[in-house]
């Protein structure tokens, strides 16, 4: 990864227990390799985003692992093993270090592209502390319903302090972070569900995701076109 900038953090599951309500958008002996598509797209938008110095991938499971190595991720186990914000925090904060600029995103932004990433790092570079209206430098982009989070950012010094789960984007709006509201399509559609998904597939989906679509025998479904493969 070129860049001396920002170092990313990503957290994964254990690819067998993700995206539970994900499940039944493909065969059950599948759902494995969907989320690690997902990971896999996300992964190397994330690697090809010039301002992303380095990106650590947490994650105890051996598959993920291997796939995200070979992006030219570092992996790290989940030392925590105690949820996805344990997690991040032990990725941001501890791993990498506060005297880092540090962003956590979401694992399954499989339409993500470089430049939108690239812009909301740059977005989230200028956001001032502000000790009158309790903002202390971080800043998050909520995911396109507006209720979730896709990625959070904590400048040097700041502990990443994250509040993902049901409702984050508020909770992350109230803890002093800034949203940050950029339209960034590929950043903001996270996928949870069947739905998320079509629209992934619809806007252009990565070349992992659509290399397991046409596998699948569902090519008709991605009427966007697909990122080239790295």
């Amino acid at each position: 990864m070129a860049g001396t900038g920002w170092a990313a953090v990503i957290p994964v599951k254990r690819l067998g227990m993700a995206k539970s309500r994900l499940r039944g958008a493909v065969a059950p002996a599948r759902h494995a390799e969907l989320a690690l598509a997902m990971l896999s797209d996300t992964v190397a938008a994330v690697c090809d985003t010039p301002a992303v110095a380095e990106l650590v991938v947490v994650t105890d499971d051996p598959a993920a692992a291997d796939a995200v190595a070979a992006l030219g991720a570092r992996v790290v186990p989940d030392g925590p093993a105690a949820g996805l914000n344990p997690a991040m925090r032990h990725g941001a904060d501890v791993v990498v270090g506060l005297s880092r600029p540090r962003v956590v995103l979401a694992g399954d932004l499989p339409a993500l592209r470089p430049d939108e990433l690239a812009a909301a790092l740059h977005a989230a570079a200028g956001a001032p502390a502000d000790d009158a209206a309790g903002r202390d430098g971080r800043a998050f982009v909520p995911d396109v319903a507006g209720t979730g989070t896709v990625l959070l950012a904590a400048p040097p010094g700041v502990p990443l302090a994250p509040r993902f789960g049901p409702g984050s984007a508020h909770a992350h709006a109230a803890s002093g972070a800034r949203l940050l509201a950029g339209a960034w399509p590929g950043l903001r559609q996270d996928v949870d569900t069947p739905a998320d998904l079509r629209a992934v597939l619809a806007m252009g989906a990565g070349a992992y995701t659509c290399a397991l679509w046409r596998d699948l025998g569902q090519v008709a479904d991605c009427a966007g076109p697909c990122v080239p493969a790295r």
